[in-house]
């Protein structure tokens, strides 16, 4: 709710407490255990937001913030916003929603592509291992080397069969590349879509900007229902998202209210199990985004669920109640409660596990950017439908969206196919050439040596006729020296 220009979150006594726009993009945390109200707290923000132009993405995990796009018409909330705020003209409303859904159930289908989606995060949505990952990332490599589109999974299958029939070939430039590795890629494509990835990964591909026009600023809504029983899909897509702004925005400054903001539920998805190289991007991404307009709010159970170097980014502070049943459910308390500043009226700590639903401690910054004192206050009500929405109802908004033409039917201009049938036709060509060549090679030397060995049989014939020559004029000289001898034997006998 706005009032004086600023977004009235809730009241401690009389004593309204705001977040002020122009600080707005210094990012923000709703934390608190499981009912004590964030997803109204959640509702009550985004209301605000839109209602000083400012278009917004939330992720709704229980399907209950769909209820934005309908008025609310709850006598107890209009009876409580006069009675605990003042409120006497409060009125309920409506929002402009659209409707977006992975799977394309409940909402505009988002896809994106394969290569657009990049080896680092498609490792982690396909649970590959370390050596399996450098693989995968060689293969981007190649595919963008020999300009192969990656935009679908069965474009990343056939460039690996391509890959795997040939990886001999590739080895001297990108490495060696195990048939096991390659193997067991391929099969990580069948459980990646199974969990949705045949839906998620294709054309036409998400443009970001669409869910950022100032002329009809809208709340962009992401039905996470079923993605949020694939926790993996879910906090990829994300990190995704949150990257390709990051890359698309230019820089902005400071801003009299945010050009866009994010909100994001259950947001240990995001980084339960994510590669080291994966937290160090988000954390850059939250630090740097902030000058580029954006605002984060990151809404979880417990501000431990937050890494600690993004958590010191999050200047905006709202926490419901926390349960404290464990020594490690008690450090975390204690923790929240040090990330405050304190308020002498009350001791944090015991207030965190004392609040009711509905109450927070609310610390956002003020005009000049300081952390402002805790305050233990009321959420103000929100004035859309708390609810869910009909299958009728998500059908009717997701038709009636200025986009739905542009998103819904898919299509494929890929050149997969046509670009390694090509370099298979060329590969062919030349292994006969090569054949050929090496034909005539070996018909060379054959004839090279049958003309060596003719020569050298006639040479040996040759000196084989020399040497009989030899003998025989040899053995007849014997004979004519034999003869000759006895000749003159008989001379010297008969003289006597």
């Amino acid at each position: 709710m706005i009032s004086d220009g600023k977004i009235w979150v809730g009241s401690a006594g009389d004593k309204k407490v705001y977040l002020y726009p122009e600080m707005a993009n210094r990012h923000g945390l709703i934390a608190g255990a499981s009912g004590t109200g964030k997803t109204v707290t959640l509702k009550v923000l985004v209301e605000s937001f839109l209602d000083i132009g400012v278009p917004v993405f939330v992720a709704d995990i229980k399907g209950d913030v769909a209820g934005l796009a309908n008025e609310g018409d709850s006598a107890k909330i209009a009876k409580r916003a006069k009675e605990r705020f003042g409120i006497d003209d409060f009125e309920f409303k409506g929002y402009p929603v659209c409707f977006w859904d992975i799977y394309g159930k409940k909402g505009l289908p988002v896809r994106t592509t394969i290569q657009d989606m990049g080896a680092p995060l498609l490792s982690r949505l396909m649970e590959l291992s370390d050596v399996q990952s450098d693989v995968l990332n060689i293969i981007f490599h190649i595919a963008e080397d020999n300009d192969i589109d990656l935009y679908t999974i069965d474009n990343l299958r056939e460039t690996i069969r391509f890959i795997t029939e040939n990886k001999d070939d590739f080895t001297a430039k990108y490495g060696t590349m195990s048939a096991q590795s390659l193997g067991s890629i391929q099969r990580s494509l069948l459980v990646l879509e199974d969990l949705g990835g045949e839906a998620f990964f294709g054309e036409p591909e998400l443009d970001i900007m669409d869910w950022m026009d100032d002329d009809e600023p809208r709340i962009n809504i992401l039905h996470s229902v079923e993605l949020a029983h694939n926790p993996t899909l879910y906090g990829t897509f994300l990190l995704w998202m949150l990257t390709k702004l990051f890359e698309k925005l230019p820089e902005e400054g400071d801003l009299e209210k945010p050009k866009f903001v994010f909100f994001f539920d259950e947001a240990h998805m995001l980084f339960t199990d994510a590669p080291k190289a994966l937290l160090t991007k988000v954390e850059q991404v939250v630090k740097l985004i902030r000058s580029k307009g954006v605002g984060i709010y990151f809404i979880s159970q417990s501000p431990s669920d937050i890494p600690d170097k993004v958590l010191s980014q999050l200047s905006n502070r709202i926490q419901h109640g926390l349960r404290a049943y464990t020594p490690a459910e008690q450090k975390a308390v204690k923790a929240a409660a040090q990330a405050f500043r304190a308020n002498p009226e009350f001791k944090t700590e015991e207030a965190i596990l004392d609040l009711g639903v509905g109450e927070a401690l609310i610390s956002c910054l003020d005009e000049d950017g300081r952390p402002s004192i805790v305050q233990r206050a009321f959420i103000v009500p929100p004035r859309s439908y708390l609810g869910a929405l009909s299958d009728a109802e998500y059908k009717e908004v997701v038709k009636s969206s200025s986009l739905y033409k542009k998103y819904r039917d898919t299509s494929d201009n890929s050149n997969t196919d046509e670009r390694i049938a090509k370099l298979e036709k060329s590969k062919a060509k030349e292994s006969s050439k090569s054949e050929k060549e090496s034909s005539k090679k070996t018909s060379s030397s054959k004839s090279t040596s049958s003309s060596k060995k003719s020569s050298s049989t006639k040479s040996a014939a040759k000196k084989t006729a020399g040497k009989a020559a030899g003998r025989a004029v040899g053995n007849a000289a014997a004979v004519i020296g034999r003869e000759a001898g006895k000749g003159l034997v008989s001379l010297f006998k008969k003289r006597k």
